[in-house]
């Protein structure tokens, strides 16, 4: 068993999400960026309509954007 901690919450789908749609993280998070008044649901269903991304892939993004923001006040 390895002695690194499992990645848990919205950053577990973040290796999918790269291989599937061959952008870093940081590219999808900026472009959350230009968004960033929209709620939730707007934003996932932006990721979904205008960039092909899977509803659970989307949804974890926004939501680690969402959480980031939070913290940055």
């Amino acid at each position: 068993m390895s002695d690194a901690k499992a990645i848990k919450g919205p950053a577990s789908y973040f290796p999918a999400i790269e291989k599937t749609y061959g952008k870093p993280v940081d590219h999808w998070l900026t472009l959350l960026g230009g968004t960033a008044a929209a709620k939730h649901m707007e934003m996932v269903a932006m990721l979904k309509a205008e960039h092909g991304l899977g509803h659970g892939h989307a949804n974890a993004l926004v939501a680690h954007f969402k959480a980031g923001a939070e913290k940055r006040g």
